[in-house]
């Protein structure tokens, strides 16, 4: 488990492209056989990824000691959106196939969790938010079909794309946890700009689909004071509450992004104008 503190805005102006980059860029997150995990301090987020090839991977018995309790998910909610092969997730015995592009979300008080790959020679590959709860929901998939979708922009701003809402509550409920994907149309390059940001919540981007050659330019910062992230292949940019979240890519893409916060009101942003960015 890695750890990510929290960072004052006055404190990210005066740091350097290394020093973004360390603080707010997840740049490995997928290992074979492997799970990891990022503990953010940015409204206790942990993000993670797994790759499960030779065999299952389970959430271990140790990772509790990192949240102070006596199994990992006992006060967490978990979602997790296969972007890999056909892959499987047993939750305290029940078995749930979630295939490509389609989510689990896995409820407070799962004491037993497992990752497997129906294919080893394409695998699953996992990508995972978990945020604190203090509710007990049920454990559900969620399928791209189900999930619910939101049409904007357009060819002619280079910004049209699909947002697949998973885990809100309009599908179904969950404490805090707001997950989704965010998928571009070909030609189209820009994501979540005109940019927002919400003061009641902090948001991650996951950004996948990626050709080898191909980067995304991720703007973060306070909209007076903005920078860039240089963001490639499944790789993840941490947004604190006070930063815009937005990107260009040289390539089309697809990303993921979790928030959690205050409130699970989707709309709830605080839109910048453009004449106001700097």
């Amino acid at each position: 488990m890695e750890f990510r503190q929290a960072i004052h805005s006055e404190h990210a102006k005066q740091l350097d492209t290394q020093g973004l980059r360390d603080q707010f860029l997840i740049e490995e997150l997928f290992i074979q056989n492997k799970l990891t995990l990022v503990y953010s301090h940015l409204d206790r987020l942990i993000v993670g990824g797994v790759i499960p090839v030779d065999a299952p991977v389970q959430i271990s018995t140790s990772m509790c000691k990192h949240t102070g309790t006596d199994y990992f998910l006992e006060r967490r909610e978990l979602g997790t959106i296969n972007i890999g092969g056909p892959g499987k997730i047993t939750v305290d015995g029940t078995l749930y196939s979630v295939n490509t592009h389609e989510a689990l979300y896995i409820g407070k008080e799962s004491r037993e969790v497992q990752f497997e790959s129906t294919d080893t020679t394409n695998p699953a590959v996992f990508y995972i938010c978990c945020t604190p709860a203090h509710q007990k929901y049920p454990t559900r998939r969620v399928t791209l079909d189900e999930a619910s979708p939101q049409t904007l922009g357009n060819a002619a701003n280079s910004n049209e794309r699909t947002i697949y809402k998973y885990l809100v509550p309009d599908v179904l409920p969950t404490c805090q946890l707001l997950m989704g994907m965010t998928r571009l149309e070909e030609g189209s390059l820009w994501n979540t700009m005109p940019c927002h940001t919400h003061e009641r919540r902090m948001e991650a981007y996951f950004y996948f689909d990626m050709a080898d050659d191909s980067v995304v330019f991720h703007m973060m910062g306070e909209p007076q004071e903005t920078r860039h992230l240089i963001v490639r292949n499944r790789q993840v940019a941490l947004s604190p509450s006070w930063s815009i979240h937005s990107g260009v890519g040289t390539g089309r893409y697809t990303f993921i992004w979790a928030m959690a916060g205050e409130n699970q009101t989707f709309s709830d942003m605080d839109h910048i104008a453009m004449d106001d960015l700097r």
